[in-house]
């Protein structure tokens, strides 16, 4: 028999450790089973995946007539993983395990237009924070991941163009990061990390077809699509705050008129806040003059929960943009599932329940046939979640788990781990000249629903 070629040896690596990090396989008869790979294959990558802790052993099952089968886990503590959501007026940090599970998060309010120094400086500062306060995994920091309000080019890891990011353009926060922390970094779309977070963790698991909208300062999606994230050829799938929804009226900030973000995010709330309360239309939002500041979103959303009939009709007004919008996507797309987040969303049943009802009154019927709109399920935690997930994901794809396991093959494993570090898989790659891509993950094995 000749022997398993690197890529025969990368894929079915991949395989047996999504089976047991994603699909959630027990046993290596049920790796087997789900993977369609021989028992002595999935016996000898698992082995490999067990020396570097990325598999682990516990008790054994019930017997179905020979030796019982012991009960295998996934090792999120093998590493951990920093992650942070940066948003136009703040920034989430947080310390996850290997699997996404947030051990520490840490928040504070940002200005995301300080620029990228003052910011990024700030990230930096709070990671320190947490890896002094929550005694980190004793195999080290395996990487990185942060979300960014703005086009992102994922394959470099750079803004382009963000129109709400003075100073950030083609700014290389991932070599930046990877400089100073010495571990792989990714950078993406916030609303892209946000959408991979309900979508893993929240109440987005177990649908294929996917739609998460962020309605905060600005407006943008994120879009799973046959249980994958869809970033499109160059990474700006999704901003949908830069549609045009009015041919005349309020210019963007990103140049053009008559956008929808222009017109429905929590910047055009504000701003139309403050004209009502200026023109006396709202007492209650006047209030926020008479204490010296300019009305906010959440002012308007606050108002709007105690009756207050200017401010129920601004969430109105924005939330039936929004439903136009959408109703454009679901003919397009035709998800199971939309989820609203962002500050905005937060502004209550209202908002919600008129864009529920312009969707359904201005999409096609078969495809709202079993369509929900809810909300997300993890609020101000979705993007450093996600976060993690998609630094997971791209750890241990096809194109990356070679490096990784070079990488970690010796730390946190002992004497074992350091024998079979640079196992098969890893010296596979390093014949072949396998090197860091950053691109989607091309093996699936489907998730637990």
């Amino acid at each position: 028999m000749s022997a398993a070629s690197p890529t025969d040896v990368v894929d079915a690596t991949v395989l047996v450790l999504d089976a047991v990090r994603l699909a959630g396989a027990r046993s290596r008869s049920e790796i087997a089973e789900r993977t369609g790979l021989g028992r002595a294959v999935v016996a000898q990558r698992s082995g490999e995946l067990a020396a570097v802790g990325l598999i682990v052993e516990g008790g054994t099952g019930p017997s179905t007539g020979g030796r019982p089968p012991r009960h295998l886990g996934f090792g999120a503590e093998a590493g951990y993983l920093l992650t942070a959501d940066l948003g136009a007026s703040s920034i989430d940090v947080a310390l996850a395990d290997l699997s996404g599970r947030i051990r520490a998060h840490r928040a504070e309010p940002s200005d995301i237009a300080a620029g990228p120094d003052i910011v990024l400086g700030r990230v930096e500062a709070m990671f320190a924070e947490l890896t002094a306060n929550e005694p980190p995994a004793a195999g080290g920091l395996w990487g990185v991941g942060l979300g960014v309000p703005g086009p992102v080019e994922f394959e470099t890891g750079r803004p382009v163009a963000p129109p709400i990011m003075p100073g950030w353009d083609d700014y290389p926060i991932r070599e930046r990061f990877e400089t100073r922390l010495r571990a792989p970094v990714w950078v993406d779309n916030d609303v892209n990390v946000m959408a991979m977070g309900d979508w893993r963790a929240g109440v987005a698991q177990g649908h294929r077809n996917v739609v998460f909208v962020k309605i905060g300062t600005g407006i943008g999606a994120g879009l799973i699509s046959d249980g994958q994230l869809h970033r499109g050829s160059q990474g700006s799938a999704g901003d949908v705050g830069h549609i045009q929804v009015v041919e005349d009226g309020v210019v963007c900030r990103c140049g053009n008129v008559g956008c929808l973000e222009a017109l429905a995010g929590g910047h055009a709330l504000a701003r139309d806040a403050e004209m009502l309360a200026r023109e006396g239309r709202s007492p209650v939002l006047a209030r926020a003059l008479a204490e010296g500041r300019s009305p906010t979103a959440q002012d308007v959303a606050a108002a709007a929960g105690r009756g207050d009939p200017a401010s129920v009709e601004l969430l109105q007004h924005s939330a039936r943009y929004v439903g136009g919008m959408l109703a454009t996507v679901v003919n397009l797309f035709n998800p199971s599932l939309i989820v609203i987040g962002g500050g905005v969303a937060g502004a209550g049943d209202l908002y919600l329940a008129t864009i529920r009802q312009t969707v359904y009154r201005r999409s096609l019927p078969l495809a709202t046939r079993r369509l929900q709109i809810v909300p997300s399920s993890l609020g101000p935690l979705a993007g450093v979640i996600g976060a993690a997930a998609m630094v997971a994901d791209e750890l241990f794809s096809r194109e990356q788990l070679a490096a990784t396991l070079a990488r970690h093959g010796a730390s946190g494993a002992g004497a074992r781990g350091r024998d079979r570090g640079m196992s098969l898989l890893a010296a596979s790659a390093a014949a072949t000249g396998q090197t860091r891509q950053q691109g989607s993950r091309r093996v699936h094995v489907e998730e637990r629903s």
